[in-house]
């Protein structure tokens, strides 16, 4: 074989003669179309063997093989093995390819950042699955025992002690495991901060928090990731070869794929190496994924349609006896389109049918209708830290991984950055208001339009877990012994509602480069605060009205599960859930008196106008840490 002088070769002693590629195509071929032609391929290839030629040959393997494995075949898990080898082959090649050129593995090196605030159960999972990816795709390889490519900063923002202290423990173990796992401690966060000259501090002061030292704590997911930046600027050995992964604590590396035993989350994608890939090959500053499993948005915005899907299973429950063999399962759930779980997805721009979707029984073995209540019953409350039973999304492969999309926004908890993208950041954390990451993608995406890029790698997003909701930290929900209460979270819903469709509104009149006149801001605030206040009376309206009707199904029908004395806790937890819908979202809910009072309304709309006009001069002070 001749090849160019400029082209890389292997010897016999550095070819592996590819054993986990060679398996592959023998195992799969008869039942995947083009395995074949690349076993060809491969057995066409000569000593000394063009090195780029061969890792070639497995950039065109994976395709074939992910399309297989989410077309919804049996054989997920040997095809899954198979992938996850040819992975680990294939950078076993490239870190020799670079050996033999004596130029080093160019590939991008990683820092992870992930903001932890009270939450030790969703840092284990979240750790868990960046150390599976490592282990399953060896993205850079870890012969020094640690995986060289990547590391992880997290960001403390936990009041508890004792969470700090887990947190750290979690830190350690997992470095014993080959993570390079940094625990940001707040004195060191405080410290960082107050390293930068007084000025800059103060110009920067609603992005990066001015919190005393003595309350340094709970500043907020988008004061804490700005100011986990600080770190990974201090970590940075290489602006040019570095990309920065902002991940959540709940949420990990992985996704999930329905069962007929239910859902099963799975290590199948290899992030770091397509968005490796992405960035090489692209002028991207801004990437940012998705989600799947919980929602991602606030219970506050979830309440009707999770009511229609509660009273939909009482109804049928109904039609069934309490001692029949479960009748729950079985059925392939429905897939939620685009924000099925948004009691207003027109507002962003989705249609979707009022339809109440199923509940799927996840009790495994013998079980009757009783037992499957019982279990119902005991996950309703989570619905207001943000799970919902009914309306999960799950993977799908669609046109596969790598495809870029022009993006509007950003998943807080799934986005990366190369040096110049750090410039980009969530503005406005000093108001505590939801929806920041839309918002701010609106802005960057009116400032950078194509370098702002979606792709199809969500991360799996669980609201709670197993651990249960004693150990489970949302902010700006208040348990109390016999209530939830979400009226901070529901006030700073309406209002981060506002502040987005302004900030949408306003980069269509305005240069985001240049700041935002007062007029123009309060011109368009003042008609989307009309749009917004009529679309939520629609919305308290429905809620008040599908929670008389579920009360009344539980309650008042005469239904076997009130004459079942087993299910006497069941009820009582039924019961907590309408009560607390009532506490929210009924005429007497707190946040719900906010959105109506005139004056409540005109001080957030002063402090909305004011940090849009400012968000040109806070960018400026920002920008100016990555001159």
């Amino acid at each position: 074989m001749n090849l160019p002088a400029n082209q890389t070769r292997c010897n016999a002693a550095d070819y592996p003669d590819a054993p986990s590629l060679r398996d592959c195509i023998a195992r799969h071929q008869s039942a995947i179309p083009g395995l074949a032609d690349l076993g060809a391929q491969l057995q066409a290839l000569s000593f000394p063997v063009d090195a780029d030629a061969l890792i070639e040959l497995y950039e065109s393997c994976y395709p074939l093989l992910e399309q297989a494995m989410w077309a919804g075949d049996a054989a997920f898990h040997p095809l899954l093995a198979s992938y996850q080898a040819l992975f680990r082959e294939q950078d076993t090649l490239i870190r020799q390819r670079a050996q033999n050129n004596h130029a080093g593995d160019t590939r991008h090196h990683f820092i992870l950042s992930i903001p932890a605030a009270d939450r030790p159960p969703h840092l284990r999972a979240c750790l868990e699955s960046i150390y599976q990816v490592c282990m399953q795709f060896d993205y850079g390889g870890h012969a020094s025992g640690v995986w060289e490519k990547i590391r992880i900063i997290v960001a403390e923002d936990s009041r508890d002690e004792a969470n700090i202290r887990r947190h750290q423990d979690l830190a350690a173990e997992y470095r014993q495991k080959g993570l390079q796992v940094i625990h940001f401690g707040l004195a060191e966060q405080y410290e960082l901060l107050h390293a930068l000259p007084p000025q800059q501090r103060a110009q920067l002061g609603n992005l990066l928090t001015t919190q005393p030292k003595d309350r340094f704590y709970l500043k907020g997911q988008a004061a804490n990731r700005n100011l986990s930046y600080l770190k990974c600027l201090q970590l940075t050995k290489d602006p040019n070869n570095t990309l920065y992964f902002l991940i959540d604590s709940d949420q990990s590396l992985c996704v999930n794929r329905q069962t007929e035993t239910g859902d099963e989350a799975v290590a199948a994608l290899n992030y770091f190496h397509a968005i490796d890939k992405i960035f090489r090959a692209t002028d991207t500053r801004m990437l940012t994924g998705k989600m799947v499993g919980d929602p991602p948005v606030s219970p506050a915005v979830m309440a009707a349609n999770f009511l229609d899907d509660v009273s939909a299973f009482f109804s049928r429950l109904a039609s069934l006896p309490s001692d029949q063999a479960c009748r729950f399962h079985g059925v392939p759930r429905q897939k939620p389109g685009d924000a099925a779980y948004h009691d207003m997805a027109r507002l962003f721009g989705f249609e979707n049918r009022p339809t109440p979707f199923d509940y799927p029984c996840r009790l495994q073995g013998a079980h009757d209708h009783g037992a499957c209540l019982t279990d119902f019953s005991r996950r309703l409350n989570a619905f207001f830290f943000g799970e919902h039973l009914t309306r999960k999304t799950w993977f799908d492969y669609a046109q596969g991984f790598s495809r870029l999309s022009p993006a509007r926004t950003i998943y807080p908890g799934n986005f990366v950055v190369n040096h110049a993208g750090l410039k980009y950041i969530i503005p406005f954390g000093h108001l505590r208001l939801r929806m920041s990451g839309p918002t701010a993608g609106r802005l960057i995406a009116a400032e950078i339009g194509e370098r702002f890029a979606a792709f199809n790698m969500p991360n799996l997003h669980r609201r709670t877990t197993e651990a249960g909701l004693d150990d489970d930290f949302r902010p700006g929900v208040e348990v109390g012994q016999a209530s939830i209460d979400l009226s901070n979270e529901f006030e700073r819903q309406f209002f981060g509602d506002l502040m987005l469709f302004t900030a949408e509104e306003l980069v269509q009149q305005a240069d985001v480069n240049l700041p935002f006149a007062r007029d123009a801001v309060e011109a368009i605030i003042k008609q989307k605060e009309t749009d917004l206040l009529a679309l939520y009376q629609q919305k308290h309206d429905a809620i008040v009205e599908k929670n008389r009707q579920l009360n009344a199904l539980v309650f008042n029908a005469g239904h076997w599960w009130l004459n079942d004395p087993a299910r006497a806790h069941a009820l009582r937890q039924v019961r907590a859930f309408i009560d607390n819908i009532d506490r929210n979202f009924g005429e007497h809910a707190v946040a719900w008196g906010h959105i109506q009072s005139a004056a409540h309304r005109a001080q957030r709309k002063r402090q909305i106008i004011e940090a849009l006009m400012n968000y040109r001069a806070e960018r400026d002070a920002w920008d100016s840490l990555f001159r």
